[in-house]
């Protein structure tokens, strides 16, 4: 039902942006490189080294705010941007909609991976 919703959502502020769709997709591709980048950095390593995750999440961070501001200049410089109210709406939408998507899939990645372990702590002989 989320996820419905999250594409009705999104077909509907295309289609209100008509006139402005390029600063749509430039809000929507902005963020999906900026939240991926910094999820991938983030959670890269939290798994295997513990130690390391606050200094992981910061770098996740900075990797965010780093590909934000290139992906608006290029934008601003190849005219992508022409209306900075729909790329602002745009950008904020989106972020949260693909941190919500790497959130479940984390979640069902870390899922998997604890059926997995216990499949394999039952198979073990005692």
């Amino acid at each position: 039902m989320k996820l419905g919703i999250i594409f009705l959502i999104s077909i509907v502020a295309g289609i209100f942006s008509g006139e402005h769709y390029h600063s749509f997709v430039a809000g929507f591709a902005v963020a999906a490189i900026a939240v991926g980048s910094g999820y991938w950095l983030a959670f890269r390593s939290s798994t295997r080294y513990p130690q390391l995750a606050l200094l992981m999440l910061l770098l996740g961070l900075a990797a965010k705010m780093v590909v934000t501001v290139v992906g608006v200049m290029w934008s601003l410089e190849a005219n992508l941007i022409n209306s900075p109210i729909v790329f602002s709406l745009s950008y904020l939408f989106f972020s949260i909609v693909v941190t919500y998507g790497y959130s479940k899939l984390r979640e069902y990645q870390m899922q998997k991976l604890s059926v997995k372990e216990k499949q394999k702590l039952q198979t073990q002989p005692a």
